[in-house]
């Protein structure tokens, strides 16, 4: 349908016909802080104060006293701020300011944030003296001497940078938990899967392992799967520590090999997701802490094919990693010589800890909270390629009720134009999805739907036959799909 030039043509001015200037709206009165908040606020700022005098060797640190009244402190008044941030407040997701908030759109908040965390993971990596790590297992000093006390009640000796960093991680999920499960109250499925990321961060990634080490066992995180915690099934590892462990080693090793059957067999029932949104470490972290610049994700095409390369270069790197170490081992070293020591050194540091610490982690301001998990994570790799052919996993759309606002989008931690497969009323099936439900939780009008069908031959085109359409993968250039906004080709796995 198109207008007549004199409908275009048509002048009408408000003013002119005595209407007057629009009144300007006044700005939005401040928020005032009630007394519980105040309190909170300021047993936080007393748990910073405590902690700064006891990094500079204050006369509580490295008592109970002094981790209590600092991270102790910290930890307990934190999670009491967002509980009553969020407690009046509407459930669901909050669009104010995020889009011009210093904090949380790259700008100068962001950035130093960026930094902080960027910085404190080259510390614990490379400097971990500038913490008061000693040398050769002495007495610590600084802030690894705050966590001292724990230390010695969970694994028997002095306080490392690692223990310290096991800390904090697991703190750090547990009290942007309770911000998550406080924002997505009204979504019982965040509810329970943040509960989900939180007791296994703390029970089988940091309580268990502590104990592992307290005993003189091998040191395992039990959430952990090969490739991404890769050294488990290499074979310093595997034949080393395990194997010489006695029975117990032989179970972890066994346990170890037994997660990665698992692997294929519960991304077919629940694809994905049963790992990263519900297990992994890496991935709880990213749901709670990094939950505030989710919508940093780029959605661009040229991310998406960064993507696909970079996050299956690694998996090759590491599953080629692993073959060779175990023929030298085999080998006695004859086949490759020195050769297959140093490549494993230099995997554990540039992906290991660049990639997957530093950057993975230290970014979460600049690039988004899944970085890590989309670009450079080997098990979600693996668990992608199953997903994306073999799963019965699927997010179903009902494009008639879609009105194109663009929030599922907005806030998809890994990059997928979610918009465009519900305007279409397609599936959506992408290997990088990790079943958050945010996009669903987001829905104004409850287009999307998190599903487990029957059987994975009813998810796609050609989904009868996976194993060819995997094949056809690997030869033909994806479909691709307009974006509403861009109009720019957009890849689908």
């Amino acid at each position: 349908m198109s207008l007549d030039p004199a409908t275009l043509a048509h002048d009408f001015d408000e003013e002119s016909l005595g209407f007057g200037e629009p009144i300007a709206e006044s700005a939005p009165p401040q928020q005032q802080l009630g007394g519980a908040q105040k309190l909170a606020l300021a047993l936080v700022g007393l748990g910073l104060l405590s902690l700064a005098v006891q990094v500079f060797g204050g006369p509580l640190s490295g008592t109970w006293i002094g981790l209590a009244s600092s991270i102790g402190l910290l930890a307990v008044a934190g999670a009491w701020v967002f509980w009553l941030e969020h407690r009046g407040a509407t459930a669901g997701i909050k669009h104010d300011g995020i889009q011009f908030s210093s904090l949380l759109a790259r700008g100068a908040a962001g950035w130093v944030a960026g930094i902080l965390m960027t910085g404190l993971y080259v510390l614990l990596y490379w400097y971990p003296q500038y913490l008061g790590q000693a040398p050769d297992g002495g007495q610590p000093t600084g802030l690894i001497r705050v966590v001292d006390p724990l230390a010695h009640l969970m694994t028997g000796g002095p306080a490392s940078q690692w223990f310290l960093y096991g800390v904090l991680y697991t703190l750090a999920i547990i009290v942007f938990g309770v911000r998550m499960v406080m924002k997505y109250r009204h979504n019982r499925y965040h509810q329970i899967r943040t509960a989900s990321v939180a007791f296994f961060q703390f029970a089988l990634a940091w309580f268990l392992p502590n104990l592992l080490v307290r005993f003189q066992q091998p040191y395992m995180e039990f959430n952990g799967v090969w490739p991404l915690k890769q050294n488990y099934l290499w074979p310093e590892k595997a034949a080393g520590e395990f194997q010489g462990a006695g029975p117990f080693g032989i179970f972890l090793l066994v346990f170890a090999i037994a997660l990665v059957v698992a692997t294929p067999i519960l991304t077919y029932f629940f694809g994905k997701r049963w790992y990263c949104s519900w297990v992994c470490g890496c991935g709880g972290l990213a749901e709670t802490l990094g939950d505030p610049w989710r919508q940093l994700s780029s959605k661009s095409t040229r991310s998406w094919k960064l993507e696909r390369w970079m996050i299956h270069t690694v998996l090759v790197l590491v599953v080629g990693t692993t073959v060779a170490l175990w023929i030298d081992y085999r080998s006695s070293g004859n086949l490759y010589g020195s050769w297959s020591g140093p490549y494993r050194q230099w995997y554990g540091f540039m992906i290991g800890a660049v990639f997957s610490g530093v950057v993975g982690v230290g970014f979460y301001p600049l690039l988004g909270n899944r970085v890590w998990c989309r670009f450079g994570c080997p098990q979600a790799a693996i668990l992608g390629i199953f997903q994306r052919f073999f799963s019965r996993f699927r997010i179903t759309t009902n494009g008639d009720q879609c009105m194109s606002c663009g929030n599922c989008s907005t806030y998809c931690e890994m990059g997928i134009d979610v918009r465009a497969y519900a305007e279409k009323g397609e599936n959506i099936v992408r290997a990088s999805c990790v079943g958050c439900g945010v996009c669903s939780a987001v829905c104004p009008r409850g287009v999307l739907k998190l599903e487990n069908g029957m059987t994975h031959a009813d998810r796609y085109a050609g989904s009868d036959m996976p194993f060819k359409a995997f094949l056809d993968s690997l030869e033909h250039t994806p479909k691709l799909v307009m974006t509403p906004d861009e109009r720019k080709p957009v890849g689908t796995k």
